[in-house]
Order: C-alpha cells, then structure tokens, then sequence
C-alpha cells in the first residue's frame, strides 16, 4: 500500500488539452539508438510505461533534415517515411497510460549538417558548437527562411500528432536548440526585429508556438525546455533574464521545462552534483506563469519529490537518469516498495551511449536498452532451467547482480567472499572522494538479496580449486574481480616499464586499502577515465604535493562521455594538482620520473618521493584456471559449469561487471546459441533500384 505522505506524487495533471496520470515526467533522454535502434529504444521506453511514469518523452527528434548532429545519433522526423517507427515509440508509450511526448529539435549552431551536407543555419553566423569541434561554420537565417524555419516546425508538429503522440517538447536548452540560441545574447547578435531586447529575441519562439497551436493545439499539449541559465557571462541567458522571460511570457507553452545551462551542468554527475542540485535555480518561478513547470535534479527520493511539490518549486518530477536506474521507480512508491527502488548512482555511465554512438548502459540497470535486443526485463526473469544450484565465488558488482539474479529465477545461491565485507571493487572506491552514492550498486542487491531465503553469503572464505571440486556446487561462477597493476603496462607500455627497486611504487589498491604515499607523489595516468582524477583529489587531501602525468591532450581524458572532465580539470587545478599533459613517463627512478613527449620524444624529469601508477588491470583468475586444469574430474564433482565473468574476465567499468553478471544469470541452463547473434538487430532495407 502506498504511503499517504505520497499522495501528492500521484495526482493527475493537466497539460493544456491533455491530462497526466501523475506527476512522474521522464524528461527527454538520449539512449544511444535514436534512428538506427528505434525498436530498442521504443521498447525501453514502453517499459517506463509499465513501470506507472506520467508523461514520457522521446530523445531529441531532428525536425528537419537542413539542421543535423551527425555523427551522434538521435530520432529523426524529416518527412512522412519516419513516422512509422515513432509510432511504434508511442504506441509503446501509451499503452499503460502514460502521454507521450516528442521532443522536437532543430539544432542551429550545435547542427553541421555532417550527413545531409547543408548549410547550418542560425540566429546569427557562428562557428558550429559540437563535442567534437567540427570546423563548420552556420550562416544567419534570412526573413524568409525564418518563415520556412516556422513552416517546418508546423509540419514537424503535424507528423508528430499522426505518430501518435500527446505532447510536444520544444527544445531550447542545454546550448543545443534554435529556441536557446535566439534567446540568448551571446549566439542571437541580429540587429532586426528578431534580435536585441528580450521581447525581440523571445519573437521566433512565440512564433513557433502560435503557428503549432494553431495547427494541433487543441489535441497536443506543447512544452518549451528553456535554460535556468546559461552560465557563460553577461552575454549568456542568465537565470534573471529567464525569470523575466517567464514573466513576460506567463502562458506561452502549456508547461514550462527548465533545464541549467548546459548539459554538463544539468546533468552533471553525483560526484559534483547532489540531488535536487537546481533547486535554487528553479525556486520561485513557479509564481511567475500560470502553467506548470517541470524540473530535474536526479531525484532518486520520493521524500525530496514530495518537498518539491509541496514547496511550490515544481509541479512535475523530471527524472532521465532515475528512470533509467530503475523504470518502476512510480509504481514502487505507489505499491509501497520505497526499499526496491535500484537508486541511480549518478555515474552517467548512460550518457556515454550517446557520446560513443552506441547503445547506452546503466550500472544499476543491466536490462536498459536490452528490453527488445535480448527481451530482458527489470523486474522479471526467465524461468529456472533443469539445475539447481551456483556457487558464485566474490561479492563485486558482477558477483552481486548475478546473485540476485539467479535468486530471482529460481536457483539455490551460495556466495564466498574472500574479504570481510561484500561489494567488492564498489566497496573500497564509493570511499574516495565524491563516489559515495556508488556504493548504491551494493546496497541494493546487499537488500535484495537479505529479503531472499535461497542465498547464503559466506564471508572471509577464500577458496581453493579442491574446496569447491568438495563441495558438490552444480555451477561453479567466478566473479574474483581484478587488480590494478604494478608494472605500468596499459597504452603507452606494452611491456613492463623501466622501474628502479628503490622507487617506491603505488597502485590504486594500495591507496584504496589505506595505504597512502605523502612529500612529492607523482600520479601515471594510462587509464583516462575517473581513478587517476580521484586518487589525485584524495593526496592532496592527505597532505600530498600532487603531480598528475598523462599522455592524453586532456585530464581523464574518457570522463567527457560522461560531462564531467572539465569539471576534473577544474577540480584538480583549484586544489593546487599540477597537470602536466600530452607526456608519458619512461622510466621510475629513486627520487624522480623520466617523462617524454608523445610528439616530439623530449624528456624532462619530474621529482617523486612516490609514483602512483593508475594505468590497467590483470583480471584474477587463478582459481579459474585451476578449475579448469582439473576438468576431467568435473564430473565425479558434480560440477557442469565453470564460467569466469566480470572483471576477472575483462576488466571495464562497473557497469561492465554488472551487465557481466546479469547476463550469466540469465542464459544460465539456456541452449547455447553456437554461431548465432546473442541479440537483435535491425537493418536497414536496401532501396529499389
């Protein structure tokens, strides 16, 4: 039953002609499929649906093929032929109640046209703004290709309806939107009616939004995501000048969506960002229009959603990332299972799906983005198959989700973990700096797994070969982890590098286990996503004098898929961390480290009383290996699988190791599927000829 105090989340809500069944609004959210995976993401998102969200959205929808962000891959609505497969999407959406809303983009600026070849066009003639600088360059829109830009928005609005959906979403936030860039001073430098004061600036967007209402208003509701604030000086859209845009504009759309500035602010991640992180931003302007707004915050507590509500900061609930963590995140609080929600740890893991142009993943949620590609669930599992029981040797994120898993279909569970707590690599890094919110990965299944009579946890048992050839275990899962190597060896070295015996030598593990270096500590970072930056921020913090080394042009350096490298870089540079980039290092001497140019091979030496070397991981599978050197004798042990998965296997990220898991759990007893893909797919059909 749900918690009275709750109520308030699950009232209905209006949104010009349409209603909300409650105030659960996943905002739109890339997933990494858009136009190339549309069965993927229809999938997914009709999972939200059963999961008891209000309103869903789709990703960004490029309205118009003169303003594309290829090579990043979103929806597309360029003419009639792309409505079947939005349809799909919402039919999807609605079929347990939910409105479906598209947002619609039209990308100016952040658009170079990489594919359709055209021009970019915008407010006014700017370099393109992408991620990856492409060098292109957008001309400013003539009068009349204003009135073809609206003609367009029409017809995209028209395309829209026919697709099915309730709800349109104009986008004009996080630096990537035509709306945005007319908004603000510092991309609309027009001297005409369409720039200058803010009611000239505001012109195109009350433009657009009249002619949709008058098209399709009276069955759509529209929504216009503007930013709270640009963040970028005197010439930016600044939160006091939205205000006064709000206020001037008080019935513009039919709810107002607010989004900070860019997207590496809005969506930044737990490390540098709490929940509710835009509170401040958004408080108040609620009084200022006669229509609801929608905020976000990656709010993963029903307690801090209510606070929103009931403090007239919000009318909606905003989640992309909590939505991906767990889809039945709405009915959980509504069945009074506040305990079962899986808690988004903000690591943005999902956002680096769009980035890489790839289907996104989430820690918390192996199943994400694989509800049509494998039909796996989050909330329910295939059937047991004909055996009965899985030892699972080690307690990390791949250990634990496979666990939990297994529980779940059926089978007896027994789980060794060599150290005296469980958790594994989650355990000892959600205690450095800023990653506390990823102990969340433990936690949850740590929970779940208490809730179960059919797992036995066994703490501080390390085990041999002959232990488990004893113990009469039909399937034998190896999740031992891995551990971050001595030697240097990653990208710059393949082999061993030089290292003096007298050098005094750091791993991770060491700093993670307690064992910290001070004086002057150089940090080796061949890794490239977030340990190097963490470990750096924990010596400075213990009193060290910080030197971090990297061959990457950048500072941890993968981090900008998941928007927070500048961040880092920022970080590092204010706690006094020298940053010394594009060089390796050669050799570790006694007392300093011999560094070399990636280009040009010069060397200089850097002092170091200690080097930290944060470069890759040797998976440990020892125990696999002996297990399999006696595989003859599996047999007579009652033994019919080994498998070696997670970290030990291949070491990644976590979200690596609890995919890793969650998919040994499934095809557990399944039929091997030989030559055949272990997912779906579609092709494009080849055209007539």
């Amino acid at each position: 039953m749900r918690d009275p105090r709750y109520d308030v989340l699950f009232e209905p809500m209006r949104i010009g002609p349409v209603i909300a069944k409650n105030r659960f609004y996943q905002v739109p959210h890339c997933n990494g499929g858009g136009y190339r995976d549309p069965s993927a993401a229809a999938e997914m998102r009709g999972t939200k649906a059963e999961g008891g969200w209000g309103v869903i959205f789709t990703e960004q929808c490029e309205m118009h093929h003169s303003s594309e962000i290829t090579p990043f891959i979103e929806l597309r609505l360029w003419e009639d032929k792309d409505i079947p497969q939005l349809r799909r999407m919402s039919e999807k959406m609605k079929t347990h109640g939910a409105l479906a809303g598209i947002q619609l983009a039209y990308s100016g600026i952040n658009g170079p046209n990489l594919y359709t070849k055209e021009v970019p066009l915008a407010p006014s003639p700017l370099p393109i703004r992408t991620f990856t600088n492409d060098p292109v360059q957008a001309r400013a829109l003539s009068k009349s290709e204003i009135r073809d830009l609206r003609r367009w928005f029409v017809n995209a609005a028209k395309r829209s309806k026919l697709a099915g959906f309730d709800l349109i979403c104009l986008y004009g936030a996080h630096g990537f939107g035509i709306f945005q860039h007319f908004l603000s001073r510092a991309t609309n430098q027009r001297t005409d009616e369409y720039g200058g004061s803010l009611e000239n600036r505001a012109r195109f967007v009350n433009e657009v939004i009249a002619d949709i209402r008058d098209a399709v208003g009276d069955t759509m509701g529209l929504t216009l995501r503007v930013s709270l604030d640009e963040s970028i000086g005197e010439l930016g859209f600044s939160n006091s000048e939205l205000r006064e845009f709000i206020e001037m504009n008080r019935d513009l759309p039919d709810l107002w969506d607010l989004a900070h500035g860019t997207w590496e602010d809005c969506s930044g991640p737990s490390r540098f960002k709490e929940e509710a992180a835009q509170e401040q931003l958004v408080r108040g302007i609620r009084e200022l229009s006669g229509k609801p707004v929608v905020g976000v915050g990656r709010f993963t507590s029903p307690d801090v959603m209510v606070k929103m509500i009931k403090s007239g900061t919000l009318d909606f609930i905003g989640c992309a990332r909590p939505s991906i963590a767990d889809p039945f995140l709405p009915k959980k609080v509504e069945e009074g299972r506040i305990e079962d929600i899986r808690e988004c740890i903000g690591c943005n893991i999902c956002i680096t799906g769009d980035m890489t142009m790839s289907i996104s993943r989430c820690t918390q949620n192996p199943t994400f983005m694989e509800e049509w590609r494998k039909g796996w669930h989050p909330e329910h599992m295939n059937a047991k198959g004909d055996s009965e029981n899985v030892l699972i040797v080690g307690s990390g994120p791949a250990g634990l989700e496979a666990a939990w898993a297994l529980c779940r279909r059926g089978y007896d569970v027994a789980i060794a973990e060599a150290r005296t707590e469980i958790g594994g690599r989650v355990a000892r890094e959600c205690r450095l700096p800023g990653l506390s919110a990823w102990g969340r990965v433990r936690d949850y299944r740590a929970y779940q797994l208490s809730q179960r009579a059919n797992v036995e946890t066994y703490l501080d048992s390390q085990l041999t070969a002959e232990n488990i050839m004893e113990f009469g275990f039909q399937n034998i899962a190896i999740a031992t982890g891995a551990t971050w190597r001595r030697d240097g060896v990653a990208r710059q070295h393949v082999v061993p590098m030089m290292i003096s015996d007298k050098a005094a030598i750091y791993t991770p593990d060491d700093l993670m286990e307690g064992r910290i270096p001070g004086g002057n500590v150089v940090i080796f970072d061949d890794d490239h996503y977030y340990m190097g930056g963490v470990l750096a921020e924990l010596l400075v913090r213990k009193g060290a004098r910080v030197t971090l080394i990297t061959p990457s042009a950048y500072v941890s350096d993968w981090t900008n898929n998941t928007l927070e490298q500048a961040t880092i870089h920022a970080r590092l540079d204010e706690m006094g961390v020298e940053i010394v980039l594009n060089r390796g290092i050669t050799e570790i001497a006694a007392d300093h480290v011999l560094s070399n140019c990636v280009y040009t091979g010069k060397t200089c030496s850097y002092a170091a009383d200690a080097v930290v070397v944060v470069t890759s991981r040797v998976g440990d599978d020892l125990l696999y290996q002996e297990l399999l050197a006696r595989q003859e004798d599996w047999s007579d042990a009652g033994i019919r699988s080994v498998k070696l998965f997670g970290d030990a296997e291949a070491a990644g990220p976590i979200a690596w190791a609890t995919y890793a898991g969650h998919r040994y759990a499934r095809e557990l007893d399944c039929a091997p599927l030989g030559d055949a893909l272990p997912f779906r797919r579609e092709i494009t059909e080849l055209a007539a000829e």
